[in-house]
């Protein structure tokens, strides 16, 4: 019994609605593996997909799962249904362009001046 505890069935749900899944993983699965599998898994017909892992988040409970965590660290029991099927939302963070990292990186200096006459 113990077997059927360590595995969780995932869906992913797209910020269209569409699913991805539901599959099986072992407890002790990394969130970074999950983001792989749900890069693998994209639909290609679907525009603006992740690129990297790193443009992907997963959102279980309402909290972003961290890459270092594994699925049974963030697991919630209230949420977990025994033999359910957990729903992780999947948001693209767009990858920030060149301009963009630049104008981070130079923040605007406020210089004024005041004449008093």
């Amino acid at each position: 019994m113990s077997g059927a505890q360590d595995q969780l069935e995932i869906r992913f749900r797209l910020t269209d609605g569409t699913d991805i899944g539901p599959k099986t993983f072992p407890a002790a699965t990394s969130v970074a593996t999950l983001k792989e599998s749900v890069l693998a898994q994209w639909p290609k017909e679907k525009q603006n997909g992740p690129r990297t892992v790193k443009d992907v988040k997963l959102i279980s409970a309402g909290k972003i799962l961290e890459n270092n965590r594994t699925v049974a660290e963030c697991r919630t029991p209230i949420c977990d249904i025994p033999g359910g099927v957990t729903t992780m939302h999947v948001v693209v963070q767009p990858p920030t362009s060149e301009k963009e990292k630049k104008a981070d990186n130079h923040p605007k200096d406020n210089k004024c001046g005041c004449v008093i006459l």
